[in-house]
């Protein structure tokens, strides 16, 4: 068996009794189907039957034994826990809905499961293991009614284990069983959800990784992997070194010869680029029994291995996402024995800290702020790849660059999703659970023993394995709000060393220095919970300086359609009239259990809510001023001359559930106030204004430097009469983030209290064509807020004044109106194309007009991508908006678009076709 410590078990053949595969009973009965796999190949199980240990009085050997009965069991698909499976098929109620969560028996999961899943071999020629991650918390493994592991050595989520079985198979059918041990983020090295979410009763036990049957011959690969040096690009792309290597095996009893052959293929043309046939890489190796050997393919021995012209892996929107692809076979007599294919990029990430101490990212030798925000798996870590690239398309279209994942590292597709569309990606382990167990005194993890140890470097190295090759990997952080004990980070950083990983390590997400690592260069002061937008502009706490790894002002409702969704009728009632009552759907923190900050701002600056739909319609105003303030204030200050903001995770992108905070779109994907203020101030090119000195910036996140535009500020009272208005020409601005300033609005332009404190100022940017290229709409107050600092604590900065924004309840109404067509085309996929105008007769705009596409039912049709959404128009104004969207009905009978504001009343349109 090797070492946990390499995140690899390996169960030879000895491990059973004897040499002699046992006798085993034929097959009888109507077990689930069994998955095949053919000759030399590798297949997932394709699920399980799963029971309570508890109400199985069988021996394990008589349950993993091919013919069992598995009457009455649930059934399971291949990465499922067990109450995922229970809510599928009808035992346990949606736990989405209400507090239907709190219906399902929290005994029914204390004690261990079984997942029983069947498989059958054409032949016992080749070598057979199952391979596998993703077990929580831990599992007894059975095979054909022997074990081959226990819970002591299948311990961890993240440790990879592979079993050798081959002794134990037969042709035909065989039984592996897992009998799956309790899940208790506190105790185990797995996962848990701290303060996100209610948490599921279960625990999350089961089995969320695929478990693979592999073939091979008497030879066998592991570990191949590709080892990228690049000089950074200067002002074109530098040449690039590629290394290979793989550990190559003899798992026979005699001698072996084998060759083996990497291939590497990828995008480009010309010379010292990879195409065509690709290159290719041969070397043929003699091992001893059991023996293993690593084999290393360097630009020494093999220049093709130098690319000239490299083609580079970029970022969203910061170039091209080129992938190569890596295929190693090994052949032994001319029979293929084994193979390994995946891809990867090639990028040169750098972070060093800057004059301020703050972590400053460069990919290919430009600079890079970082734009992200958590990421949450889906509460019964259920995966399903269109949803997630589902999610991924919609932070882009956001304008965020990075998705930061805190424990709950996704599967192999979510890499694969990320690296295809260029979204950047932080993972690392989790806090204040077991993960922190040995330093973190304000968590709930236990200490850890020998053991843990062992499980927490296989953890390591297994993900640093699988994440290596992996362009969109930005970084590892081996500690999140507390960094790892000087033991354990010499076992993290030996076991990302061995691995070859490629990309900066960072100690922790919070401000703290490691004698290996040195200082974080991150920062973690929130807040978590409501702060007026000023906040963000302030150089102190969670404003834009330097590198903060998690932050929002909190809650996020979502719009009222979800939460139609979500909350029954009483608790809809509750939402906006009760302040302090617990909410079930924000979080199960005491600190975080109400709205009440959030609601007490909301009606100290928009007013007092009068039903659950102006409830709604003010947190929608509060949300988007808010998320685009924080966005908008790290992006001016990135470029400053003293401590400049270089990164900024908003917390969080998405809920695992349908929630209350944290996260920009809902868990149905419908975008609100918080998902829009995000996508208009992360423009490619942008327009904003600054809460602190009142000044006008034009930010460029495009690649180029921009000529000849035009900024016009113009400013507004309630009534719609204009108070300022200035128009400045010739601006020009550099790219990758610079800003240049444009104007500066004046303190005073209306009355200091009262409707008349509120004033609204609308930002144009045209280009050198006269097309406006940006737009942006704010509502201010004379009144400023007022934050007391030194009363700040771990989660918000208390607010003692507050702006005053009812003046926007005396906006006359507008009148909006709009036509629409959609086109269908190939892929089920649309676009619906709407012009909508401000057809009023005075001088009161549109504000905050939002479209939303729907069905018959007036139910929003989703996931749908806005070129823009929630915009503001004065009279005589108008806008083209495009979404796409899927297409559900190909003659479209029953899509709409609705439109509705905050001074608009709700009016629904058809859209004609072609």
């Amino acid at each position: 068996m090797a070492a946990a410590s390499l995140g690899l078990l390996l169960l030879a053949p000895a491990a059973v009794p004897s040499a002699a595969a046992p006798r085993l009973p034929a097959a009888s009965g109507s077990p689930a189907t069994a998955t095949a796999v053919a000759p030399g190949g590798t297949s997932a199980l394709t699920g399980y039957a799963i029971r309570s240990a508890a109400e199985v009085p069988d021996t394990a050997a008589a349950v993993s034994t091919p013919g069992y009965a598995t009457t009455g069991w649930h059934r399971a698909g291949p990465r499922s826990t067990v109450l995922a499976a229970l809510v599928a098929d009808g035992t346990h109620p949606d736990p989405f809905y209400s507090t239907d969560q709190q219906r399902i028996p929290r005994g029914d999961f204390a004690e261990p499961w079984w997942f029983r899943s069947d498989f059958t071999l054409p032949g016992t020629s080749e070598r057979t293991s199952l391979d596998f991650s993703g077990v929580v918390s831990a599992a007894d493994v059975f095979v054909n009614g022997w074990q081959v592991a226990s819970a002591a050595e299948v311990a961890g989520v993240y440790t990879r284990h592979e079993l050798d079985i081959t002794a134990l198979v037969r042709a035909g059918t065989n039984t592996v069983a897992f009998r799956i041990r309790p899940n208790d983020p506190r105790k185990h090295l797995t996962l848990g959800w701290l303060d996100w979410l209610q948490p599921p009763p279960d625990a999350n036990m089961g089995i969320v990784r695929d478990v693979l049957v592999r073939r091979r011959g008497p030879v066998s690969l592991h570990d191949a992997h590709v080892v990228t040096r690049l000089d950074p690009p200067s002002p074109v792309p530098g040449p690039a070194e590629l290394t290979v290597k793989a550990r190559v095996r003899n798992d026979a009893q005699a001698a072996a010869t084998a060759t083996v052959t990497a291939t590497i293929s990828g995008p480009g043309t010309g010379t010292g680029t990879v195409g065509g046939t690709g290159i290719v890489l041969r070397e043929e190796v003699t091992l001893r029994a059991g023996e293993t050997r690593t084999l290393v393919f360097a630009p020494d021995r093999h220049p093709q291995l130098r690319l000239r012209r490299p083609a580079l892996w970029w970022p969203a929107g910061m170039g091209p996402q080129n992938l190569y692809g890596l295929d190693v076979t090994a052949t032994v007599a001319g029979d293929r024995s084994d193979s390994d294919r995946h891809s990867f990029g090639i990028r040169h990430v750098k972070a060093p800290l800057n004059a301020a101490g703050a972590r400053q990212y460069t990919i290919n030798g430009r600079p890079l702020l970082i734009r992200g925000a958590g990421w949450s798996a889906d509460e019964l870590l259920r995966w399903d790849t269109t949803a997630a690239e589902d999610r991924i398309k919609a932070a882009l279209d956001a304008g965020l660059n990075t998705l930061r994942l805190e424990g709950h590292v996704e599967p192999d597709e979510f890499f694969d999703l990320a690296d295809r569309y260029g979204m950047l990606v932080l993972p690392g382990w989790e806090c204040c659970n077991k993960w922190e167990g040995p330093v973190n005194p304000t968590g709930t993890g236990e200490k850890w023993n020998a053991a843990d140890r062992l499980t927490a470097r296989a953890s390591m190295a297994a993900e640093a394995a699988r994440l290596r090759d992996r362009p969109s990997v930005l970084s590892f952080l081996i500690g999140s709000d507390f960094a790892p004990d000087a033991r354990t980070e010499q076992d993290y950083l030996d076991a990302l060393r061995d691995a070859d990983w490629p990309t900066p390590v960072v100690p922790a997400a919070s401000a703290v220095t490691t004698a290996l690592s040195g200082p974080s260069g991150m920062r973690m002061t929130g807040p978590y919970d409501w702060v007026p937008p000023s906040y963000w502009y302030d150089k102190r706490e969670g404003g834009a300086t330097g590198f903060n790894s998690e932050t929002s002002a909190g809650p996020s409702i979502p719009t009222l359609d979800t939460l139609r969704r979500t909350l029954s009728p009483a608790e809809l009632e509750t939402l906006w009239k009760s302040p302090s009552a617990p909410q079930y759907h924000r979080s199960p923190s005491r600190t975080f259990s109400t709205l009440k900050l959030f609601d007490d701002a909301l009606t100290h600056r928009y007013g007092a809510p009068r039903s659950l739909r102006d409830y709604v319609a003010k947190a929608q105003l509060a949300q988007y001023e808010n998320v685009r303030a924080q966005f908008e204030a790290y992006a001016r200050n990135a470029t400053d001359s003293k401590d400049p903001s270089t990164g900024v995770v908003y917390w969080m992108f998405n809920s695992g559930w349908t929630s209350l905070h944290w996260q920009l779109v809902d868990r149905y994907l419908d975008q609100g106030g918080a998902y829009h203020g995000a996508k208009k101030a992360n423009e490619p090119l942008h327009i904003q204004y600054s809460y602190d000195d009142r000044t006008v910036a034009v930010v460029n996140r495009r690649p180029a430097a921009v000529s000849g535009l035009t900024a016009r500020v113009t400013l507004f009272g309630t009534d719609g009469t204009s108070l300022f208005d200035r128009t400045v020409r010739g601006l020009r601005v550099g790219g990758d983030g610079a800003k240049t300033t444009a104007a500066t609005v004046p303190a005073v332009v209306a009355a200091d209290d009262g409707p008349d404190a509120t004033y609204l100022a609308r930002l144009i940017l045209t280009d050198s064509a006269g097309h406006e290229v940006s737009r942006n709409v704010y509502w201010l107050s004379t009144r400023p807020d007022v934050l007391d600092y030194d009363a700040s604590d771990w989660y918000h900065t208390p607010t003692t004044g507050y702006g005053d924004l009812t003046g926007l309840n005396s906006l006359a109404a507008a009148t909006v109106t709009a036509t629409a067509r959609t086109t269908h085309h190939a892929g089920s996929r649309s676009v619906t194309k709407v012009t909508v105008r401000n057809t009023s007769s005075g001088n009161t705009p549109a504000l905050l007009t939002d479209l939303h596409l729907v069905d018959g039912a007036d139910a929003p049709v989703l996931p749908v991508r806005w070129s823009d959404n929630q915009i503001s128009l004065w009279p005589g104004e108008s806008a083209v908006l495009t979404a796409e969207h899927r297409t559900a009905d190909p003659a479209g009978a029953a899509l709409r678009v609705r439109i509705s504001g905050w001074n608009t009343p709700t009016t629904h349109i058809t859209p004609s076709s072609p």
